[in-house]
């Protein structure tokens, strides 16, 4: 017997990373159960700047049963193993947020406790020491190594990312249809969206449509009308300006964000080119200002034009209304300082396949979704939020602002109980685990009054032997390994990265 759901229709309104990697997933896990259609315009530019990756994005292609040599390759991908923060504590100093563990945890207590009781004993070595993914990052090495012991993320062309995409989309079924969405018609007894009417007047009809229209948000606002959250009194930047630069030297395994006196500037290095961007606070640094600082700051010869970009840090209030799900930066904005954006695109796509619909769409899943979308976004804004407020600079109005400025309640206790404790505590499976906040907090400047007691059950001889003999297996692992450009060239290249 044929079931009902076969015919369910599904519509993606917009391309870019979002849509297509809705489609993907989608069309690839749905299969023939649902009618899947994407409508996007060739006229209507993406974001698409999006370059700098998290740890998930791996299992999110795999799952999707994505070769990951072939997807580097189409994408001109380097291998990222965390982000080197450059004058956020001061001017001049810089620290590591790596993908890896630092150290052995014990169940009772992570291994900074250890390390803390260490210095206590005279143990001088640096926190870094004892991580894997620090240790090759400043190398300039990396391999793929037994048991996933390498943690590691990308950094990619978010454009030729999308389009790699449609290509398994459109392989498994989806449907791609070239239009400007100039209505989006709602049924009048409902209020649910039944179709998009498009400028020639096509009209696609569905039963279940997500928005991935970027800021515009046509479908989750514009028709609509969830409202927004906004959070730029946590994060003032409101601009942005990327541009591409041919590469000038091998690329390195990390992303660099380096904090200016009214922002911050980011670094993303690709097998073929590199990506470069500012972030500003609009308030203390004017465009123009903000494009000569980009311009005379980035190396190698410009191979684009600059792409300005002006948002509001926040979330929409409903993620999924009715029988819309926002997807991407129509569900909010939280500025790339660490990645997250396509991250939180997975997310929500892998969050609504798990609570796609049978039959109505059922008001119990709208609020769960709703729940755990945001839950996601206020959990990634502390983090940030995070980076700004724990500064020593005041050199600058911006930094001073940033220094002074209000916090949620919930990134005050999650930085005083580290500060008080040395505990960190992960909730409801929260992108941010325990070592990504130590590392962080330390390198901005919080460091534990005390640690766990469990630390000082070691004598000093069992103390010194954990502590030297994890120094010496990273130390070791690292000098094993081939150097980053190298590997990449072998394992994925398209061009060989060093020649560059």
């Amino acid at each position: 017997m044929k079931s009902e759901y076969t015919s369910r229709r599904i519509v993606i309104a917009g391309g870019g990373t979002a849509g297509w990697m809705a489609a993907a997933a989608l069309a690839r896990t749905m299969g023939h159960a649902i009618d899947l259609t994407l409508v996007e315009s060739d006229a209507i530019g993406t974001v698409g700047v999006g370059e700098s990756t998290i740890p998930p994005l791996v299992t999110y292609n795999r799952l999707l049963g994505i070769s990951e040599a072939e997807f580097m390759r189409e994408t001109q991908a380097t291998f990222k193993l965390g982000i080197e923060f450059e004058n956020w504590k001061q001017q001049g100093e810089k620290y590591f947020h790596s993908f890896g563990l630092t150290g052995r945890d014990h169940w009772s207590a992570g291994f900074q406790h250890f390390w803390l009781h260490g210095l206590t004993k005279g143990h001088t070595a640096s926190f870094d020491d004892y991580c894997l993914e620090l240790k090759a990052a400043h190398e300039g090495r990396f391999a793929h190594l037994p048991d996933n012991r390498m943690n590691y993320a990308y950094q990619l062309d978010s454009t030729l990312y999308g389009r790699y995409l449609r290509k398994l989309a459109e392989a498994d079924g989806a449907k791609r249809v070239e239009g400007r969405i100039a209505q989006v018609e709602l049924a009048p007894e409902s209020g649910n969206i039944a179709a998009l009417v498009l400028d020639g007047g096509q009209r696609i009809e569905g039963d279940l449509f997500i928005d991935c229209t970027g800021f515009r948000a046509l479908l989750i606002e514009g028709a609509l009308h969830v409202g927004y959250d906004d959070w730029t009194h946590y994060l003032p930047c409101d601009g942005a300006i990327a541009v591409q630069t041919a590469s000038v030297r091998a690329p390195i395994p990390y992303t660099r964000a380096i904090a200016h006196d009214a922002g911050w500037q980011w670094r993303i290095p690709l097998q073929h080119r590199q990506g470069n961007g500012i972030v500003y606070c609009s308030r203390y640094l004017e465009r123009d200002a903000a494009l000569d600082r980009l311009l005379s700051t980035a190396e190698g010869q410009r191979l684009t034009e600059p792409n300005f970009i002006r948002f509001t840090t926040g979330a929409r209030r409903k993620q999924w209304h009715r029988n819309c799900i926002a997807v991407g930066l129509s569900g909010g904005f939280l500025e790339p300082l660490e990645s997250t954006s396509i991250h939180l695109i997975q997310r929500a796509i892998l969050r609504l396949i798990r609570m796609l619909p049978m039959g109505e769409v059922s008001e119990r899943d709208v609020a769960e979704f709703n729940d755990q979308q945001l839950t996601d976004m206020y959990q990634v804004r502390d983090f940030l939020i995070l980076h700004y407020k724990a500064t020593e600079r005041r050199d600058s109005p911006f930094w001073r602002q940033c220094a002074a400025m209000e916090i949620p309640d919930s990134l005050t206790q999650k930085i005083e109980l580290f500060r008080e404790t040395g505990r960190v505590f992960r909730r409801n499976e929260e992108l941010f685990a325990e070592n990504s906040w130590v590392q962080v907090m330390m390198g901005q400047g919080i460091m534990p009054k005390a640690y766990h007691p469990v630390a000082t059950k070691l004598s000093d001889a069992e103390l010194e032997q954990l502590l030297a003999g994890l120094r010496d297996s990273v130390e070791k692992t690292v000098a094993s390994l081939p150097e980053h450009h190298a590997y990449v060239a072998r394992y994925c290249g398209v061009v060989d990265a060093a020649a560059a």
